[in-house]
């Protein structure tokens, strides 16, 4: 979409943990706060992806686009240090830099300032939340990504629900109980 639309749109990432808002321990519970071994499903992709972004925001967007792939089309463990080390040196990263800014704590700064915006301002609860000016955000659940054709028509169609539908509070549809 980026090549299509131009300068016309900007994408700012932003961390949003499921983890996090489902956790069962309570309010006072944080993620970001757990051992380094604690067995996180999405923490260490976090981490991972501050790394690459300390060999700058063009190595981020690489990483960030393989990470995705690694975990939804490949089917990858992303939990995993060595999963990640490989998709960083795949995109071309400095992988002895990625692997100390890895173990680098004060990283996950980004995480915490992310996730606690967007909760409280945004009032997010799920992934994938889509936040265009002047709009409400929206919350979009699919079962595949659209193909490359119809993905730009589909993000012009959500941001016209968002932008020029705003009482439409809610689009769900139901599922047909299995047999």
């Amino acid at each position: 979409m980026k090549d299509s639309l131009g300068p016309r749109l900007t994408i700012n990432w932003r961390y949003f943990s499921l983890e996090q808002v489902n956790n069962q321990q309570g309010p006072q519970w944080k993620l970001w706060e757990q051992p380094e071994d604690y067995a996180s499903r999405g923490l260490r992709a976090f981490w991972a992806a501050e790394a690459a972004r300390c060999q700058g925001e063009a190595a981020f967007e690489r990483f960030h686009i393989a990470l995705l792939r690694a975990r939804h089309e490949q089917r990858r463990d992303i939990a995993d240090v060595n999963t990640l080390a490989q998709v960083a040196e795949g995109v071309g990263l400095e992988t002895a830099q990625f692997r100390q800014d890895l173990a680098d704590r004060r990283l996950l700064a980004k995480l915490v300032e992310d996730h606690t915006f967007a909760v409280e301002n945004l009032g997010v609860f799920g992934t994938p939340t889509l936040v265009f000016p002047e709009s409400q955000a929206i919350f979009l659940k699919m079962s595949l990504p659209p193909s490359l054709e119809e993905s730009l028509s589909v993000f012009t169609e959500l941001h016209h629900l968002a932008d020029r539908r705003r009482y439409i509070q809610e689009v769900k549809r139901p599922q047909r109980p299995k047999a």
